[in-house]
């Protein structure tokens, strides 16, 4: 049986008209009423208790019109049954989507009266609410990303959009500046997000509404042209109508023809886009062909018939059913030309693909997978994806689907991400877990360096405290602030992680480089004459780890010179392993102490066998190698020092150690592994890590001993430290660095 009308309906669907706010009783019983006929599952006492609840919450509030307040939440509630067919639950959320916000009643009192499933649709829409309460949009897709990691449930999205589209319904009421902040957060956030959930006919009446408040004239104007030539089109499209409405009967295709509604909106972005008056665009004459089949075929089918009857425009067709679009939208579009030589717009689609353009994703709610599996879904790449996805579970529901709803329909779209604002209302993404530290170097590295606090909603804050979503944020600085070593710890990003670690890197550089200086004037006033290696060596029995630490001490002023003197001269005991007899020469004896006996490695140049009975130990400054030309130094108890002969440490102490320097060489055979250092920097990129790490091990299966890189903007620096056999082994590894992509230099490290 077919329906054929040539009137220009309205894209939300108006059943019975009805004003509440007169009788209480009468708004129940029609909400109920309304209800049963559009959802499939529905609790008609939940929904009356949650009537009654609101009217009772909001019995003191008035709306701006006059109106009793619970009029809003109540056709709130009505948009949700009829427009955006959700369930029982959704509707009794509806209800009560401003009881938390508004009245006396708290989250814990709905949760108690009506369960977990409706207290948190309500409390996700307490939270929208509380974020875009005070603030302008500047950012609407960041914006429309921070609406989503508010909720879990993506019913709190769709009873937000049914919220605003009654708010825009009833606008007129409002003051002109809050009328127009409420149109511009409209047309910038709510329609295009509405676009991307499928939902068509919401989102050209979101966009028309905002287009009468934003730009009333070029609205108006274009208005009453249209009513000027309503009737005309109107006749124009019943006959145009009418042999295709016979041929379809003759083809035994069920279907119903209507006008299809111009918006005024689109008309205006057309207009201005193609730089052209309403009277030369030529799809102002349109029909929409819906068919009530299961087979897509059938749309081709009466693509065919249409064809047949008036000659198509081949460059205006095209076919949405074999590719939809990434909302999930299907349908086929063609432009003909009428007898009298007008083009004419054509879509041709089933039912179920109409229901889908109309409703978008509240379309799923009356259906269910047949795998009965709940929708968690994690790729936060893009909400297209996702919206794909609940269009297959609507292909492949089983007949069964009606029976129930895609129960705690989750949406974990940006879950892993917060969204915080700064004082004046910019707004920050960060992953979630951040700290007041990550945002105070999410504003600059400065900020960060200096941040001694910060205020989250007007509060002191813990700054290795957690934000979360909606949080506004001001940081406390002061210019005598530097970051403290445990932040590394609290922070999350890589940000402020890389910067913290920096400034105090070059910080600890510089009390170190201070304590060096402090100790050479207390060492020259008492008359120590001490290298590096006899102070590296004496301090090992000490409380610090080495000279580093010893200097660091001293340039914090945890350690003051004199005791640092004190210290020095108590541990300084004269004792010698190389000795020189009378005539000058150095003679050897066996060495005691913690250095290794060199049974391969190491032999003195002309000392011959008893070169083996030397203790030696590799000096940590330049890491020699086999391979690496290398002399020794006689130290005081820890035998004899192995340098590479270009260390710096030997080449600038050379005149003053020529006493104790002695030539040596490398054994025919070792079997042993060496500590080398390799230094390296480039540009800093995802993976390069994890390449660099690949490519070490990749040779020899080299072991890695320790991996320090830090990064700097766009580049990183480096040093690793391996296990090698000789110098050659070195060598490839080096070769192998230099084929990663974005590595700039390479090179031995001494230090």
């Amino acid at each position: 049986m077919a329906f054929f009308s040539t009137r220009f309906r309205r894209s939300s669907t108006h059943d019975r008209v009805h004003e509440f706010g007169h009788d209480v009783d009468k708004d129940v019983e029609f909400l109920i009423e309304q209800g049963k006929n559009h959802l499939t599952k529905f609790n008609a006492d939940l929904v009356e208790r949650a009537f009654r609840f609101c009217v009772k919450a909001h019995e003191k509030d008035v709306r701006v019109s006059g109106e009793p307040y619970y009029t809003h939440p109540a056709n709130v509630a009505l948009i949700v049954i009829r427009e955006i067919p959700l369930d029982d639950e959704s509707v009794a959320a509806a209800l009560l989507h401003d009881v938390v916000e508004d009245t006396s009643f708290s989250l814990k009192d709905v949760r108690a009266e009506f369960g977990k499933e409706v207290a948190d649709i309500v409390d996700g829409a307490t939270k929208i609410n509380d974020v875009f309460k005070t603030r302008e949009i500047t950012q609407a897709e960041n914006y429309r990303k921070l609406l989503l990691s508010l909720v879990n449930d993506v019913r709190v999205i769709l009873v937000k959009f049914a919220d605003r589209l009654h708010n825009m319904r009833t606008i007129d009421s409002l003051p002109k500046v809050r009328q127009e902040r409420l149109a511009r957060e409209t047309m910038e956030l709510y329609a295009p997000f509405a676009h991307r959930f499928g939902l068509g006919s919401i989102k050209w009446e979101l966009e028309d509404l905002s287009f009468k408040v934003l730009h009333r004239e070029p609205y108006d104007d274009i208005k009453r042209k249209l009513n000027l030539s309503r009737e005309e089109r109107e006749a124009f499209i019943e006959r145009f109508s009418k042999p295709i409405a016979d041929s379809l009967g003759d083809h035994k295709l069920k279907f119903e023809i209507s006008g299809r509604p111009k918006h005024l909106y689109s008309i205006y972005r057309k207009m201005a886009v193609q730089n052209k008056t309403i009277d030369e665009l030529f799809d102002l004459h349109a029909i929409r062909i819906i068919l009530d089949t299961d087979e897509n075929n059938d749309c081709f089918l009466a693509y065919g018939i249409v064809s047949e009857i008036y000659r198509p425009v081949p460059e205006r067709f095209k076919d949405f059913i074999s590719v939809p679009k990434k909302n999930g939208y299907q349908s086929l579009h063609t432009t003909v030309v009428s007898n009298d030589g007008k083009l004419v717009e054509v879509q041709i689609r089933t039912r179920a693909m109409h229901d889908l353009a109309e409703r978008g994703v509240a379309a799923h709610f009356r259906y269910k997978a047949s795998s009965g599996a709940t929708a968690s879904w994690i790729d936060a790449s893009d909400l297209e994806e996702w919206a794909n996805w609940v269009r297959d579970v609507f292909e492949n529901a089983g007949e069964d689907a009606a029976q129930d709803l895609l129960e705690s329909f989750k949406l974990n779209l940006y879950q892993d991400e917060i969204y915080c604002f700064t004082p004046k209302g910019d707004l920050r993404i960060l992953p979630k877990g951040a700290t007041p530290i990550d945002f105070a170097f999410d504003i600059h590295s400065q900020v960060g360096a200096r941040c001694i606090g910060a205020k989250v909603n007007g509060k002191i804050f813990p700054l290795d405290g957690q934000l979360q979503t909606g949080d506004q944020i001001e940081i406390l600085t002061s210019k005598n602030q530097s970051p403290h070593k445990d932040w590394e710890r609290i922070a999350v990003t890589h940000k402020a992680k890389s910067h913290i670690k920096r400034i105090l890197n070059e910080e600890r550089r510089s009390r170190i480089s201070e304590g060096k200086e402090l100790w050479e004037k207390r060492a020259k006033k008492l008359g120590l004459h001490i290298n590096e290696d006899e102070l590296e060596r004496l301090l090992s029995s000490s409380k610090y780890e080495g000279k580093t630490e010893f200097y660091a001490a001293l340039g914090t002023s945890t350690l003051s010179t004199e005791a640092a003197g004190e210290m020095i001269q108590s541990l300084l005991q004269p004792s010698a392993t190389g000795v020189k007899d009378h005539s000058g020469a150095i003679s050897f004896e066996t060495f005691s102490g913690s250095a290794r006996e060199s049974v391969n490695g190491i032999h003195i140049v002309g000392l011959g066998a008893q070169s083996q009975r030397i203790m030696y130990s590799y000096a940590r400054c330049c890491n020699p190698i086999p391979g690496d030309n290398v002399v020794g130094i006689v130290t005081i108890g820890s035998g004899i020092k192995v340098h590479r002969s270009t260390c710096r440490n030997v080449a600038d102490l050379h005149e003053k150690l020529k006493s104790r320097l002695v030539d040596l060489a490398w054994s025919s055979s070792h079997s042993t592994e060496f500590l080398a250092a390799v230094k390296i920097t480039g540009e800093d990129r995802p993976g390069m890590l994890n390449d660099i790490t690949s490519a070490v091990i990749s040779v020899q299966k080299t072991n890695i001993r320790g991996v320090n890189i830090d990064a700097f903007d766009s580049m990183f620096e480096g040093i690793l430290t391996v296990f090698v056999a000789d110098l050659a082994h070195l060598q490839k590894i080096f070769d192998r660095l230099r084929k990663i992509k974005g590595v700039k230099t390479i090179e031995r490290f001494e230090g």
